[in-house]
């Protein structure tokens, strides 16, 4: 094996390591409720051939994109699609907007959360502490029309 061979060899495991480093660092399940904050390493490794091409090593570090906030629509104080079913952990974060037409309260049961949807219509945002387990409804509060099922797991 030649210098260079060994030197792209010697790279490839320390990539790996630096890989496995951060996945044993997540600490198992992810599905927490919170926002990932782990740091993705790729590493791109070219060997050098008898014919003379040379080693290229390249380490890119990048951060994941954020889970994307889920948003229940309402048309007309319905629902669209039917009743959202939003699940979370507790202990991490409940976090999820309702889109309405029409200005209103929406409420989220359980939680005892209110928010006012404008004049005009517009976007409310429910971003909380998971702090108990169960089922909860949100609903438009003036219709008592049920928007969402929120479920906190234990």
């Amino acid at each position: 094996m030649s210098t260079n061979q060994r030197f792209a060899m010697l790279a490839l495991a320390g990539a790996v390591l630096v890989v496995g480093f951060f996945v044993l660092r997540s600490g198992g399940d992810a599905n927490n409720g919170d926002t990932a904050t782990a740091t993705i390493v790729r590493t791109v490794v070219t060997e050098t051939t008898p014919g003379g091409q040379t080693t290229t090593t390249k380490t890119v570090q990048e951060k994941p994109k954020k889970p994307k906030v889920p948003v229940v629509v309402v048309k007309g104080g319905k629902p669209v699609g039917g009743v959202e079913k939003l699940e979370f952990n507790k202990g991490g974060t409940i976090d999820f907007r309702v889109r309405s037409d029409t200005p209103g309260e929406i409420h989220f049961h359980g939680y005892d959360v209110h928010r006012d949807v404008p004049q005009g219509g517009g976007t409310v945002r429910f971003r909380l502490p998971a702090k108990f387990d169960g089922r909860f409804v949100v609903e438009v509060e003036d219709s008592g029309v049920e928007i969402a099922e929120v479920e906190v797991q234990p």
